[in-house]
């Protein structure tokens, strides 16, 4: 990921914040053979003390499972927004266009659960996305225990704890105000991701611009 400071979000809340309402990941792994495997989960967040663990399931019969039984050592991707930023919207534009983005990694090793354990997941998974909602049909205590039996053979519950927890909030840090300000109302005039970031710009603004200080380029090494 970027090293670069000002791209990155100190916040751990602001980042807590953002895996729980981008629950949709990317967990990445490798055999001992070297392939790369890489499935989409949802997951959950939780804080427990001082740690951080992410909880999750997958199918049985895959390459990603059968690799992470070799390999416990995982990545974890959480993507929030992205777009497209031009240059032409700076104040000086003689500069390269980007691209804004939010993510956050977490780096773990995989720990598959016992059945008991990978139960009670289930039914705080099921409930957790049907919105605490006990009446759902769809939640796992809800469930026919034949479908039940069915499934749950087919799937295996995991648990990571955070070993290493990572983020890059690329939020056009390094521009002057004027340019800042200017990106903001374009990326407005365009798609959702586009407003989703100019939003999170908005937030950042005054922190960034504190007013009556004057603006400092030398804090950028790029």
């Amino acid at each position: 990921m970027y090293p670069l400071t000002y791209f990155k979000e100190p916040d751990r809340q602001r980042l807590l914040d953002f895996m729980k309402a981008h629950p949709f990941v990317l967990l990445l792994g490798c055999s001992k053979k070297g392939m790369p495997v890489a499935t989409h989960i949802p997951v959950l967040v939780e804080e427990h003390g001082q740690e951080l663990w992410v909880y999750g399931h997958m199918m049985r019969n895959t390459d990603h499972h059968k690799a992470l039984l070799e390999n416990s050592n995982a990545l974890i991707v959480f993507q929030g927004p992205h777009c497209y930023v031009s240059a032409t919207w700076y104040s000086q534009q003689q500069m390269a266009s980007t691209w804004n983005y939010m993510t956050v990694h977490v780096q773990g090793k995989i720990e598959f659960l016992p059945d008991e354990q990978f139960q009670a997941l289930m039914k705080k998974f099921s409930l957790h996305f049907e919105n605490e909602n006990p009446e759902s049909a769809v939640i796992y205590d809800n469930l026919p225990e034949a479908f039940v039996q069915k499934m749950m053979p087919a799937i295996t519950g995991f648990k990571l704890k955070a070993e290493k927890l990572d983020n890059v909030f690329k939020l056009s840090q390094n521009r002057d105000l004027k340019s800042y300000e200017n990106i903001i109302q374009q990326l407005e005039k365009k798609d959702e991701n586009s407003k989703r970031i100019a939003a999170e710009m908005k937030l950042r603004k005054s922190e960034l611009f504190p007013p009556g200080k004057p603006w400092n380029s030398n804090r950028f090494d790029s």
